[in-house]
């Protein structure tokens, strides 16, 4: 959505305009606001939003301001062809041909894509979430480019002290940190949702995320014969990590694919209203949440 603030006004008046909008609820704005002590530095201008972003990043958005061109925001677990369409909006063709062109490069991308995988979905999780100033004489291929150099920047900024013990490569916690992504709503069920991960590879178990099945159909209710679709990111049907992430990978996912919590857990389920999920070692112990949820409502 595009936002305008106009000059001189208030974080509550700001914050009425955004909800407006649907992009955050006012009063979280406001309070972010306040935590971050960024009343008097909100700049105005035109911004292109995304509905429910969380409102650090829309305080981000408008302390970084619009100079001239727009403002984009890249959300957290979205995937390249969301990208595309942020980008470009009614016509993101000179977007994903920029992609395809080789014009814009990344030391993550495998070359040639890996079996099943069309060229473009090679570019999924290889640019970093954030909110990006675009010029009106810049190429999309340099802004493209931008964003893919801030995903590498913050790869090698990060600490990779324990990728041996975790059993695949660079690449291999990109994807795992994507599929984090999806499935975490809460940070603080992260690192322990990379555990089951983790863990579930390490059992030669297969991971049967529903988020891999989701992005295979571009469906988010997903039917008991969607679980059978036949493609490499179906991680119901296919042994390992699908072949490259699920989309855009935020810090704290990345953090926790790279320093998973240290648990025997095999199972996972949402358990609190707030998305929260409840861990487990056996399958019982899965079936019993599954159960309690239910009964409260919290799972169909």
């Amino acid at each position: 959505v595009v936002v305008e603030v106009p000059e001189g006004s208030s974080a509550r008046t700001i914050g009425r305009i955004l909800d407006a909008a649907g992009v955050v609820d006012a009063r979280s704005f406001v309070d972010a606001v306040a935590v971050r002590g960024a009343a008097g530095a909100l700049r105005a201008g035109t911004y292109e939003l995304v509905t429910g972003m969380a409102a650090e990043d829309v305080v981000d958005a408008l302390l970084a301001g619009s100079t001239g061109g727009r403002t984009v925001t890249l959300v957290e677990g979205a995937t390249i062809t969301d990208v595309l369409a942020r980008l470009g909006g009614d016509d993101p063709a000179p977007w994903r041909e920029a992609l395809l062109s080789g014009a814009v490069v990344s030391p993550y991308r495998p070359d040639p894509p890996p079996a099943g995988v069309e060229p473009l979905q090679a570019w999924e999780g290889l640019l970093f979430p954030a909110t990006y100033e675009l010029s009106d004489d810049e190429a999309p291929a340099t802004t493209l480019q931008r964003m893919a150099d801030e995903l590498v920047r913050r790869l090698d900024a990060a600490d990779w002290s324990r990728i041996e013990a975790l059993g695949v490569d660079r690449y291999g916690v990109l994807v795992v940190a994507s599929l984090v992504e999806r499935e975490a709503r809460l940070d603080v069920d992260r690192p322990l949702v990379a555990s089951v991960i983790y863990n579930r590879l390490e059992a030669g178990m297969p991971l049967q995320i529903d988020a891999t099945v989701a992005y295979a159909t571009g469906r988010r209710r997903l039917t008991a014969a969607d679980l059978e679709v036949d493609s490499p990111y179906n991680t119901y049907r296919h042994l390992g990590l699908p072949p490259t992430p699920i989309g855009l990978v935020g810090e704290a996912s990345l953090e926790a694919a790279l320093h998973p919590a240290r648990t025997e857990y095999l199972y996972y389920v949402v358990v609190g209203e707030d998305g929260r999920h409840g861990f487990s070692r056996t399958l019982e112990e899965h079936r019993e949440k599954i159960r309690d949820a239910r009964a409260r409502g919290v799972l169909p």
